[in-house]
């Protein structure tokens, strides 16, 4: 303290500038060391949903701020996860569309027409909001054409849609969700068809033209999925058969499959004739007997036939004798009868209905091509006579092609693995060639990144750096610039600055700086004491100074 009270003004200055410059410092770092990271929340966000989430945040109390444009807002970077959760959960951002909740808030007194287009922007948000929740769709656009309802039925006409799709840098629908997407949006328009839907991306393109025409001729998806499944099966089972046998990486194999992906369906009727009549099933069967003739002598006997009851139970005529009715009479009346007899007989019509249906995906052909290497062979004794310095020369390794009677045995072994069908026009060509040895190793496979490469790694090599940067600043600020001013505002002013310039070679002699304070004081009397004229002139000088 006694030291400060000595210095003069301008040191005692410069003291205080650089201790408040090091306090400044220390704070400046502090703070930039507590900075938080931002992150971005969301992006491309349309001004309503820009203010409302803006609004969410400012009730919860969570920093953010914005881009140049206003569409990025940033937030902390450890709550970036939970701001978004708890946005989700008040269902922000609504994406720049309405939905049903523009329902809510209905004025009173409003037209059948305005209600009525509300309603519709209603729905086609919903649908919008829909389509969005698709990992491949950035956003959509939908737009339905609703037609007015008329009390005629050849007057009325079938609502359409339109759905515009902007999807992510290097994303892609594939054709099944391209009809998820026409049949959400025909599912939820009454008397909307599927046809009706059209669904076009950013760049124009029709994605909806594919599923309202048959293409003939062209595999869909899941045809050449199943393809190539097929073919990947033989394959493994050629290889699979013939590692064991020649060797791993020794033979390779490919497999193309001719497969017929047509449905047809027949129904066949047939009808036999009953050739056999002891096989013939009768249905039904009908016999039908009149007589015709003169009328009955009352000689005959009329047999008892009618209804029964008294009519029918009348006793018999008298008998009559053969002289009143003779023989010749008898023959000349029987000639004069004549029957007529009718018999219908329905039998069961021998029928066949066959319905047959030919399966999808049947194996029309199949070609196939193996190539086995040579056999790798080791000389043993090359290896063994061989020196040093020849064993470069002469390799102790060679390949040779496979017997007739071996390669027969491979091509056996592959036409049962892959069900060889000659009948069907399978072809199979199995070849003994040598492969080709690069000349650099293959490279290995991926492996985990080291560890110094590792995000976690990095982020926690940033903190570590963070700090290390802080404190060397800190460190330099000290040493490099505040202890130098304290050094300099603690040392005393030397005598010798004040001495005239008569006396210069006495200055080497009050060179004191360095010395104790009763060392400077011992000395500065036997100055006084030695010389009292230079004393009185330091003097003199000091209180002109401070006049």
């Amino acid at each position: 303290m006694q030291s400060l009270r000595t210095l003069s003004p301008q040191r005692l200055f410069a003291l205080l500038a650089g201790v408040a410059g090091l306090i400044a410092v220390i704070v400046g770092l502090l703070l930039w060391s507590r900075t938080p990271d931002y992150r971005v929340l969301f992006s491309n966000l349309a001004d309503r949903d820009a203010g409302a989430v803006v609004q969410a945040l400012q009730q919860m109390n969570v920093p953010y701020k914005f881009s140049e444009g206003g569409g990025i807002i940033y937030v902390p970077s450890d709550k970036v996860h939970d701001v978004r959760l708890r946005l989700a959960s008040q269902g922000l951002p609504r994406g720049g569309v309405v939905g049903f909740e523009l329902l809510e808030n209905q004025k009173f007194g409003l037209t059948q027409f305005q209600e009525q287009v509300n309603y519709q922007r209603a729905l086609e948000g919903e649908l919008s909001r829909s389509v969005q929740s698709l990992s491949a769709v950035e956003s959509a656009r939908v737009h339905l054409a609703i037609p007015k309802p008329s009390v005629f039925l050849r007057e009325q006409q079938k609502p359409s849609a339109s759905v515009l799709l902007t999807l992510y840098p290097g994303r892609t629908l594939s054709r099944e969700q391209i009809a998820g997407i026409t049949h959400l949006v025909s599912s939820s328009v009454p008397d909307l068809p599927v046809t009706a839907v059209s669904v076009i991306d950013q760049h124009g393109n029709l994605l909806s033209a594919d599923l309202n025409r048959k293409s003939y001729g062209e595999l869909d998806e899941q045809q050449l999925a199943y393809r190539h499944q097929l073919e990947a099966s033989y394959i493994k089972r050629i290889v699979d058969i013939l590692e064991p046998v020649v060797g791993p990486g020794n033979v390779r194999a490919q497999v193309t499959a001719d497969i017929d992906f047509s449905e047809s369906e027949a129904t066949d009727e047939i009808y036999r004739p009953n050739q056999n009549p002891g096989e013939a099933a009768i249905r039904s069967q009908q016999t039908q007997e009149s007589v015709t003739g003169p009328q009955q002598q009352p000689q005959q006997t009329a047999a008892a036939g009618g209804v029964p009851g008294a009519l029918s139970n009348q006793p018999a005529p008298a008998a009559t004798a053969p002289i009143t009715n003779p023989p010749e009479t008898q023959a000349e009346a029987q000639a004069n009868v004549s029957t007529h007899r009718e018999s219908v007989t329905n039998y069961e019509v021998d029928r066949t209905v066959r319905h047959t249906r030919t399966p999808t995906g049947s194996i029309k052909r199949l070609s196939a091509a193996v190539v086995v290497n040579y056999r790798r062979v080791v000389d043993q004794a090359a290896a063994a006579n061989a020196d040093s310095a020849e064993a470069e020369a002469v390799p102790a390794v060679r390949f040779e092609p496979l017997a007739a009677d071996e390669l027969a045995k491979i091509e056996a072994l592959v036409r049962e693995a892959m069900g060889y069908n000659a009948s069907r026009g399978d072809s199979l060509n199995v070849a003994n060639v040598p492969f080709t040895v690069p000349d650099t190793p293959a490279s290995a496979p991926d492996k985990e990144p080291p560890y110094w490469k590792q995000p976690q790694f990095i982020e926690l090599a940033k903190d570590i750096g963070k700090n290390l940067l802080i404190g060397a600043i800190a460190l330099i600020v000290l040493f490099g610039f505040v202890r130098p001013l304290l050094r300099r505002a603690s040392r005393p002013e030397p005598v010798h600055e004040a001495l005239p310039d008569a006396r210069p070679a006495k200055a080497p002699a009050l060179a004191v700086a360095d010395y104790d304070y009763e060392d400077r004081l011992e000395a500065t009397r036997n100055m006084a004491r030695k010389d009292p004229k230079m004393v009185a002139s330091v003097v003199r000088n000091w209180v002109t100074q401070n006049e």
